[in-house]
Formats: C-alpha cells, sequence, structure tokens
C-alpha cells in the first residue's frame, strides 16, 4: 500500500514537462538555494547547551566549567536566589504541576489572582492579566482593543512581538522612525482621522540598549489625544527609583495608559508575560484575547518564582539601585579600551562591530577565555549593524566585569577590531 502511493506521489512529479511544472521546479531549486545560504552564512544561529543553573557563573554541556555569563536577561539574579526557588518548590508542592485547562475554564488559581494583584499594586495600575509570555501578551492585546477606526502608531525597532501583534489587528498601520519625535508627531497629525489612536514602543530597545523618550511620547499623545502603550521587559525590575521600569525612571506613570511586560526577566526568569492598566481594558482582554482563551494556565511553580522576586523587589530597592554602578564600570572601562557601546546607562550593552562574521568569531574565543557572550547579527538586528550583546547582572562581580573587559581587549586587539 505505502509502495503504490509513493508511485503515484512521483507520478504526479515524473509527468511530462510544462508550464507548472517548470515553476515548481525552480521555486523548489530556490528554496534550496536559499535554505543553503542560511546554513553556509556567518549569521547560523547556533545553541550553547548549560549543564547547570542560569547565574553569573555557569557550566557547558561536555566541559567548559566556571564560565561566567553575560549573555542572559537574568538582570537581577533571580533566577537562581535561593527564596525564589524555595517559593517555585513549595508552590508545585501545594498547588501541583499544572492546571491542564485555560483559565476560564478550570484553570485560575488563587495564586494567579494573587499574582495579578501584585503586579498591578507594583506598577500601580488598576488590574492585570496574565499570560504564557509577554510575546502572547503582544499578541492578544492590538487585536482585542483596536477596530478597523482606529489607529496605532509604531517605532520602527520595536520587538518582533509588538510588531507581530499589530499585524493581527485590523486597525491602520503607522510607523514613525526609531525615537523620531518630529516623524512620530507627523504620523499622530496625519493619524487624527481616526477614532482612537495608541502609541506603542519599546521602554528599553533589547537590541541597542537605549530608553524610548518617554516624556516626549507622552507630551504629543496628550496634544493629539493618543494611548500610550509599552513593552517594558527591558526595564521592569530594575529602571526607575523602585524598579518599577521606565514610566518611573522618567516620571510618566500617570501618562502611560498600558504595559505589558515578561515575568521571564528580570523577575524570576522562568516564564510568563502580563498587560497591565485600566481594569476595563483587562475586562475586555479576559473576554476577547485570544491567546489568554486559549492557552494553558502559567504553571503554579512559575506563579510562585514570580510572586517571590515582585515580594523581594517591593520589600527594598537595593537590588534595582545595584544595577547603576555595575552598568557603568562595564560601559566607561569597554569604552576607554576603545570599543563603541551603543545606548545610554543601560545593561544591555552592545559592543558594535558591523561585520556579522567578525562578531561570530569573536563570540567564540571570548568563550574560549571564560566569557560567555553572543554575536547577533541579521536579522535579528539590521545589515552591517552586527554587535556582540553584554547584559550586566546585579550578581556580577566587579571582578567579573573588569575580566570581561580583559578578554574583550584581547581578543579585539586579534581580530582587529582594535588597533
Amino acid at each position: 500500500m505505502w509502495r503504490v502511493a509513493a508511485v503515484r506521489r512521483c507520478g504526479r512529479w515524473a509527468g511530462a514537462p510544462g508550464p507548472r511544472r517548470e515553476r515548481q521546479r525552480r521555486s523548489s531549486a530556490g528554496g534550496w538555494r536559499a535554505s543553503w545560504r542560511i546554513f553556509a552564512a556567518p549569521h547560523w544561529k547556533s545553541e550553547r547547551v548549560i549543564a547547570s543553573r542560569q547565574g553569573p557563573h555557569l557550566q557547558l554541556a561536555g566541559g567548559g566549567a566556571g564560565i561566567i555569563n553575560f549573555c542572559a536577561n537574568n538582570y537581577l539574579g533571580l533566577s537562581s536566589h535561593p527564596e525564589v526557588i524555595r517559593a517555585a518548590v513549595e508552590a508545585l508542592e501545594k498547588f501541583g504541576a499544572g492546571l491542564s485547562s485555560v483559565r476560564f475554564i478550570c484553570g485560575t488559581q488563587s495564586i494567579h489572582k494573587d499574582l495579578e494583584d501584585k503586579i498591578a499594586r507594583f506598577h500601580q495600575r488598576e488590574d492585570a492579566i496574565l499570560y504564557a509570555s509577554c510575546f502572547d501578551a503582544n499578541a492578544g492585546i492590538f487585536e482585542a482593543l483596536l477596530t478597523p477606526e482606529d489607529a496605532v502608531l509604531s517605532d520602527e525597532l520595536n520587538h518582533a512581538s509588538i510588531i507581530d501583534g499589530i499585524r493581527l489587528c485590523k486597525a491602520n498601520k503607522y510607523r514613525y522612525k526609531h525615537m523620531d519625535m518630529q516623524d512620530l508627531e507627523a504620523k499622530l497629525k496625519e493619524a487624527q482621522k481616526h477614532r482612537l489612536r495608541l502609541v506603542a514602543t519599546d521602554g528599553a530597545f533589547s537590541m541597542d540598549g537605549d530608553i524610548a523618550p518617554l516624556r516626549e511620547i507622552c507630551q504629543l499623545a496628550q496634544k493629539y489625544d493618543a494611548l500610550v502603550f509599552i513593552d517594558e521587559c527591558h526595564a521592569t525590575g530594575f529602571l526607575g527609583p523602585n524598579g518599577r521600569g521606565t514610566d518611573e525612571l522618567l516620571g510618566v506613570m500617570d501618562k502611560v495608559t498600558i504595559i505589558n511586560s515578561t515575568l521571564g526577566k528580570a523577575l524570576g526568569g522562568a516564564a510568563g508575560g502580563y498587560t497591565t492598566g485600566p481594569k476595563p481594558l483587562i475586562d475586555l482582554l479576559r473576554q476577547r484575547s485570544r491567546p489568554y482563551l486559549f492557552s494553558n494556565s502559567l504553571p503554579p511553580a512559575v506563579v510562585g518564582c514570580a510572586s517571590k522576586a515582585l515580594d523581594l523587589l517591593m520589600e527594598s530597592n537595593a537590588i534595582a539601585q545595584s544595577m547603576a554602578a555595575k552598568t557603568q564600570r562595564f560601559r566607561s572601562k569597554m569604552t576607554a579600551a576603545g570599543f563603541t557601546i551603543s545606548g545610554k546607562d543601560h545593561p544591555i550593552c552592545p559592543v558594535m562591530l558591523g561585520d556579522a562574521r567578525l562578531a561570530s568569531v569573536m563570540a567564540e574565543d571570548m568563550l574560549n577565555r571564560g566569557i560567555y557572550v553572543i554575536g547577533f547579527s541579521y536579522p535579528v538586528v539590521p545589515k552591517g549593524k552586527a554587535r556582540i550583546r553584554v547584559q550586566i547582572s546585579a550578581v556580577h562581580s566587579d571582578e567579573d566585569i573588569d575580566r570581561c573587559v580583559e578578554a574583550f581587549t584581547e581578543v579585539g586587539r586579534k581580530h582587529g577590531a582594535l588597533p
């Protein structure tokens, strides 16, 4: 039977040549050639396998013990914090491994509601809603909130999840130049014909380490009667006096309408995301947001981790405040060595190299010296803007940072990135 099916299937492709078959052949050949170019290109991405818990020091599978990790989003070092781990174990024992259900059927536990209340209090908002990830939160908000009568204005370098979420909605779409307030104002003027206008931006941009000019954005939004949405994945927990994010850092907490963020970076590092803002919006998302309605509830252990991480932040701002000095130490020493570091005052410190192959070989050489970093190239960043993105954590010691700078200097001179 299987032989007959195979012969019949092959027969469809082995018939007499014709225009359709020739198009298919060319398309198939072109596709394979494109795939091979991806394999052969310097921007092919491989995965290193970690054989230990996440932290400032880790072990790679197959050896490589004592590696200093400078490429995780573990900004506050909470993914391995003993109290965070203990909270996860307690939640696992009390509430089980998972709910095997979505929230509105039988997937809401008391710990989910408690965490949503805690998130809202932390951000000083009315309510919050949990998602499996912030990618899901971004995928779920624009379609539920915006109609064909509305407009969304998006920074051109917004995260891929914001871009994808906007694609799903039927609103009129405007894209303004990166952090260009003149262009945003021009787009807002053009969008006045629409019922509702929503400005969407990352609070901190993950590839460049720069921070959105929220004061100016909020002033323009007020002038042109628009709402402001920010993605705070690379800000929540460590930017601002109490780690509440870029809106706290820049003094506009009362002017930003909607915040999406993650539990998978500074807040425990496991998984999960959320939207926080006005209660009517959160109520709408519970009824209309597809990633919320059709995804399983967050596992109790993840909820326990994030809840304890927020407790630690709200008890003291010491962890959040420890980031500034470490970030400044790395940035100033690397600049003095002759490197160009993108962004400003953010623990994301992109070492700009330009060439994709250079970024790749330098990252490999850094690993040989015990420093775990990753080269970023197209399509993650624009062509010609390859870099090694270094991320500083509160649990890095001064010695860790100095060793990283020394390794960069040695490798940079070896490969011609430094004179």
